[in-house]
């Protein structure tokens, strides 16, 4: 590999490293500080300010089509969305607190905040997505995806394990150094996303692609992905996508959540996770070389099957975590799941981006890759709504009264959240839950993964991975 092509894949890794913090805020920091405060319910509402990354298909053509020329094709999305992004994360940093001050009463403007940041993020990666198919040789396609993974999850781990540990006041009290606040976090990305921002357009220069039918219109796109999705081997795909993580998308939604609230702290979950990082590294590059070859699908075939089973072992941890404070033995056992569960994670993400990359047409720019891209992260997207609705839904909840040496049992919508808890409060009682609805949605999650992993997802894919290239091309008109 050339020294040009190495310095290419860095300079993926930081730009994607800029769109992993607002996601690891969005999807990962923000949900477990408000966790406290907010009902399951609640937390589904907030969940909605990750679904623009999975619907950035409907403005790719846009993005893929519209330029300046004397900017770059790329570069003229890139750096106003990196300015734009570090103005709003500066914007969010002056005004956070008094939100997080009263979340009950502010979910509605966090959700729009995290949306709008989400969405900004969400165009850069179009433009990066396909900078990145001309920014590498073929030869070194496969590699597009590890930096991806490099470069996503360094920026989701910044904002959410390095960010929620030191966060916290006890972790701070302990190490002997001062707490981070999430207003004095996001002024320091801003400040990097305008110093990125800044050399880009100065100091890089984008080499011109080869112009197509396609770029000269973005009608032309719109009819390119209709052709793209009218293939039946792409329908099939799409299927695939959207339901594939069904089968452990209550373990990703929720299960933490529930350690939290069963009292296993912020920062131990930080530091968990923190330790996993190096090993998701190691699994992206060791993910990207499995993927080579005649059967690029093989890895992510098998990773399912571990996934699967990590995900039944977590709602097991769930049911049976012990009383805090946790023993060290516990806290190391759940470090090696932590560490199993994200390893198989990222074998399935750089397998599935390496297939993609490889079947996707240069011709038509980011917007093939953005496509599947796309339904894959749909797929991990669209269940969590309904997971955490679940998970309320199949709660049972009481709100017990004691008085005059009767215990009078009232039906109570949840105990979770401060307003549950405070109106079970008010007419003296305690609330108690009784059923917990986040087995019963983990167990209808898991059954369906397997049924569907075995009668649909492995025969197909092996099915998918064994046409040509050629199949997968568009004639343009």
């Amino acid at each position: 590999m050339s020294a040009s092509y190495k310095r290419s894949m860095v300079l993926l890794c930081v730009l994607y490293l800029i769109q992993g913090v607002p996601l690891g805020l969005a999807l990962g920091s923000i949900p477990f500080l408000l966790k406290e405060h907010l009902s399951y319910s609640q937390l589904a509402t907030f969940a909605l300010s990750s679904y623009p990354y999975s619907l950035k298909l409907l403005w790719s053509p846009i993005v893929d089509s519209v330029f300046f020329k004397s900017v770059g094709r790329r570069k003229s999305w890139i750096v106003p969305m990196q300015f734009i992004v570090g103005s709003l994360m500066l914007y969010i940093s002056l005004n956070v607190q008094k939100l997080l001050d009263d979340p009950g009463n502010n979910v509605a403007e966090l959700t729009t905040i995290f949306t709008l940041l989400v969405t900004l993020s969400a165009t850069q990666d179009i433009a990066v997505d396909g900078w990145a198919l001309t920014l590498l040789s073929q030869e070194c396609l496969s590699y597009a995806s590890t930096c991806q993974t490099i470069g996503l999850n360094t920026g989701f781990f910044a904002s959410f394990t390095v960010f929620l540990a030191f966060n916290s006041e006890t972790f701070a009290e302990k190490w002997g150094v001062p707490r981070l606040t999430l207003s004095g976090y996001l002024r320091f990305w801003s400040i990097v996303c305008y110093a990125v921002t800044l050399w880009l357009l100065f100091f890089k220069k984008e080499d011109k692609e080869p112009a197509t039918e396609a770029d000269m219109s973005i009608k032309g796109v719109y009819k390119t992905i209709w052709s793209i999705c009218k293939l039946k081997h792409v329908q099939l795909l799409i299927i695939v996508h959207l339901f594939a993580k069904v089968g452990f998308a209550a373990n990703e939604a929720a299960s933490s959540l529930k350690m939290v609230e069963k009292g296993f702290r912020r920062e131990d979950l930080a530091i968990a996770v923190l330790i996993d990082f190096p090993f998701q590294i190691a699994g992206g590059w060791l993910a990207a070389k499995w993927s080579r070859g005649d059967r690029p699908l093989r890895p992510w075939i098998y990773a399912f099957w571990p996934r699967i089973g990590l995900a039944l072992v977590a709602t097991l941890i769930v049911y049976w975590f012990p009383t805090p404070p946790i023993s060290t033995g516990f806290f190391v056992f759940l470090i090696i799941h932590t560490v199993l569960s994200s390893f198989a994670s990222t074998v399935q993400f750089v397998g599935i981006s390496a297939f993609h990359t490889r079947v996707s047409d240069p011709l038509i720019g980011g917007t093939y890759m953005t496509l599947l891209n796309t339904f894959t992260n749909m797929g991990g997207t669209w269940p969590k709504w309904f997971v955490l609705k679940g998970v309320d839904l199949f709660s049972v909840a009481t709100c017990k009264v004691s008085g005059a040496g009767l215990e009078v049992a009232v039906k109570a919508a949840e105990c979770v959240s401060d307003h549950g808890k405070a109106i079970c409060k008010d007419i003296g009682g305690t609330c108690v839950t009784e059923q917990d609805g986040y087995y019963i949605v983990s167990a209808i999650c898991m059954t369906f993964g397997i049924i569907f992993l075995i009668a649909f997802i492995v025969p197909t894919a092996r099915k998918l991975q064994a046409l040509p290239t050629s199949v997968w091309r568009v004639k343009m008109n």
